[in-house]
C-alpha cells in the first residue's frame, strides 16, 4: 500500500473517479464531503497529502487549508472550479503547496501529486526534533506524549488548553483572533462571540504562572486576540 490520501470534495461524481484512479494507483484514500469531516479526518489519522476542494459545506477549503497549515506541514493540493487569480493566491497564501483547476487531467493529478510526495518522502527523512520543544522561562513541551513541564514539574492541562498552547505556540508571534481560536479548537463558529476562549486562556496561564501584564508566553492584543512571544532555546 503506498501513502495515505486525504480527498475533501462534496461532488460524488468527482469524488468517485478521483478515488478509484488513485485507488488503482495503490494509493489509501479517504473520502470527506464536507470541510467540517475533512478536518476530523485529518486531526484523527495520518496522511502524506490532502486534496482539498474549495467551496465546501460546513467549513470552506480556505478554512481548512489554513487549520491544516496550522498543525502540519502536508502537501495540499486545492482541486476547485474557482479559477480565478485571486482565488489562487489565496489558496496559496493560506499554505496550498499547489492549485489545479477543474476540469483537469487525470494525469495531470496524478504527476503533480507524485512529485509533491516525492518532495514529502525527502523532507520526512530528515531528523525532526520537533515533536519535543524547549522554551525560554522553563516550559518544555512534548506535542507527541501530550506532556507539558513547568521548571521540571509536569502540569496537566485539559484538551483544549493543550490544543490552545499548540496552535499559539507552533505559530509564533502570530496573532489569532479569539474568533479563529474558537473556531480552530472547538470546530465551531463563534456566532454568538462568547467568551469561551478567554475562560480557557485565563485558565492556561494560571497554570504556566503567566501574567497577562507580564507575560512570558501568551500575550493579548488588545483589540484584535492573543499571540504567543516565548522563545525556543
Amino acid at each position: 500500500m503506498k501513502e495515505s490520501l486525504l480527498l475533501v470534495e462534496d461532488d460524488v461524481e468527482i469524488a468517485n473517479i478521483i478515488c478509484d484512479t488513485l485507488r488503482r494507483e495503490g494509493y489509501k484514500v479517504t473520502w470527506a464531503t464536507t470541510g467540517l469531516e475533512g478536518w476530523e479526518d485529518f486531526k484523527r489519522d495520518t496522511f502524506e497529502l490532502v486534496l482539498v476542494d474549495l467551496m465546501l459545506p460546513e467549513m470552506d477549503g480556505f478554512t481548512l487549508c489554513k487549520n491544516i497549515r496550522l498543525i502540519s506541514d502536508v502537501p495540499m493540493i486545492i482541486i476547485s472550479a474557482r479559477t480565478e487569480d485571486i482565488d489562487k493566491v489565496h489558496g496559496l497564501n493560506l499554505g496550498a503547496d499547489d492549485y489545479i483547476a477543474k476540469p483537469f487531467s487525470l494525469i495531470e493529478l496524478k504527476a503533480r501529486i507524485k512529485s509533491h510526495l516525492r518532495r514529502w518522502n525527502m523532507y520526512q527523512g530528515q531528523e525532526d526534533n520537533s515533536a519535543l520543544m524547549t522554551f525560554t522561562n522553563g516550559l518544555v513541551v512534548d506535542w507527541e506524549k501530550q506532556i507539558v513541564k513547568f521548571h521540571d514539574k509536569e502540569i496537566f492541562l485539559t484538551d483544549k488548553e493543550f490544543s490552545l498552547l499548540k496552535a499559539l505556540a507552533l505559530n509564533p508571534q502570530r496573532t489569532f483572533s479569539k474568533g479563529e481560536l474558537y473556531e480552530l479548537v472547538w470546530e465551531e463558529i463563534d456566532l454568538a462571540d462568547n467568551h469561551t476562549v478567554t475562560v480557557h486562556i485565563k485558565s492556561l496561564r494560571e497554570k504556566l504562572n503567566d501574567d497577562a501584564k507580564r507575560p512570558h508566553f501568551i500575550q493579548t492584543i488588545w483589540g484584535k486576540g492573543y499571540r504567543f512571544i516565548g522563545e525556543v532555546l
